[in-house]
């Protein structure tokens, strides 16, 4: 109750043009009435106006349903628009004269929901102290405990880890020359896989996609039915993205859901994966696959040391960029005297921000095994990516 009240406070500021508005809703209701009532007396009207108007209920029945039904509405509007109202920040101007005010719309922090994987999810983990609840749900592939042990680890607030079903599916790959490999093959590193990238992607085995109905856990239909945001990301678009998407009951709720579609689009390309691709290729797997579009697609901007260049080249990435014969540009005018310009990627609206930081990383030696050695690589920055999926939420 305390929250209701809290909301319809909003309106406040507005209960007078709102009590005018009603005033003018009721005089026109009784101009419309009396226009009525003249065509009935004066004109041969079709039956289905009889119907329309309930002549064949008493008077005070109609009057009575009219007004039920008034009423319902008044209040659904009332309702939704105390949800986008504007509150002047300064209630001491002068506004009688041509004045610009500054507006803060009256936000609530948002239900959010993570498809993910890996460290992935443990980066966008890092939302749950800024959101009313986060649900991270792992790869169908994945067995949630490692999650849950990451959770305790890193003490993360608010956040819960579910499973997309109730028990681990295998999730294969074809790649374009024809060969299938588990995602857990880690095709990435496999040398004679670099120049491949993958054709399509299913949960099966070797010989193909499985034909039995795959079964869905309820947390994760609600967990998608209830976001008002999905993020799709950070993570491998084949390996941590994708293969949630193939789950046909989750990707129908994904689809229905009207929540904020996020995706994050990867650093590098993967290769044997995604070789060559650019965003608009990541989008349009997301489009094949999951059968939607995002909303709002992030791309970090390229500025990528030069020493952290060479080390991924060295490995045959490149960075995922967004080039200009991949994308639309639609201009929108919002006033006479200032033109927005989105950049459009399947109708995905995409933002360029700094997402990502150069991390130092220890890791195996190539030519001793036995030994370690640190090597810079690029990782999503928790802070910087909480901060752009945030501003994303109240831009909408």
């Amino acid at each position: 109750m305390q929250r209701i009240v809290q909301r319809l406070s909003s309106l406040q500021r507005l209960l007078r043009p709102l009590a005018l508005t009603f005033v003018g809703i009721v005089l026109l209701s009784l101009g419309v009435a009396y226009f009525f009532i003249f065509m009935y007396r004066t004109a041969t009207l079709p039956p289905i106006f009889s119907f329309i108007t309930l002549q064949f209920m008493p008077l005070w029945a109609r009057g009575l349903v009219f007004a039920v039904l008034g009423l319902m509405a008044l209040a659904v509007g009332i309702w939704q628009l105390s949800g986008v109202v504007v509150i002047p920040l300064n209630t001491q101007v002068d506004t009688s004269g041509e004045l610009v005010l500054a507006y803060q719309r009256d936000q609530t922090p948002p239900r959010m929901t993570v498809l993910s994987g890996g460290a992935g999810l443990l980066i966008t983990a890092s939302l749950g102290r800024s959101v009313q609840r986060l649900t991270c749900i792992t790869p169908v592939q994945d067995p949630v405990e490692y999650y849950y042990r990451a959770s305790s680890l890193f003490n993360f607030e608010n956040v819960v880890f579910v499973v997309p079903t109730p028990e681990p599916y295998e999730v294969f790959v074809e790649l374009d020359d024809g060969q299938r490999f588990n995602v857990k093959h880690n095709i990435a590193h496999d040398e004679r896989l670099a120049e491949r990238h993958v054709v399509n992607i299913y949960i099966g085995d070797e010989q193909g996609p499985i034909i039995t109905p795959l079964p869905v856990t309820q947390v994760a239909l609600d967990a998608v039915a209830s976001a008002d945001v999905i993020v799709f990301g950070p993570g491998s678009l084949y390996e941590s993205i994708l293969p949630n998407l193939l789950i046909p009951d989750l990707r129908a709720a994904i689809r229905r859901s009207k929540a904020c579609k996020i995706y994050i689009c990867s650093l590098m390309t993967e290769p044997g994966m995604t070789t060559g691709y650019g965003v608009g290729d990541h989008v349009r797997q997301i489009v094949r696959f999951g059968g939607f579009t995002p909303d709002y697609v992030l791309v970090n901007t390229p500025r990528i040391d030069a020493e952290v260049r060479r080390i991924y080249a060295a490995a045959g990435q490149t960075p995922v960029l967004l080039t200009p014969e991949e994308y639309e540009e639609t201009a929108v005018s919002t006033t006479d005297r200032l033109t927005t310009r989105d950049i459009l990627i399947e109708g995905a609206k995409v933002i360029e921000a700094d997402l990502a930081t150069a991390v130092v990383q220890l890791t195996a030696s190539l030519d001793h095994p036995g030994e370690g050695r640190t090597v810079r690589v690029l990782r999503h920055d928790p802070e910087k990516l909480a901060t752009a999926i945030l501003e994303v939420w109240k831009r909408r």
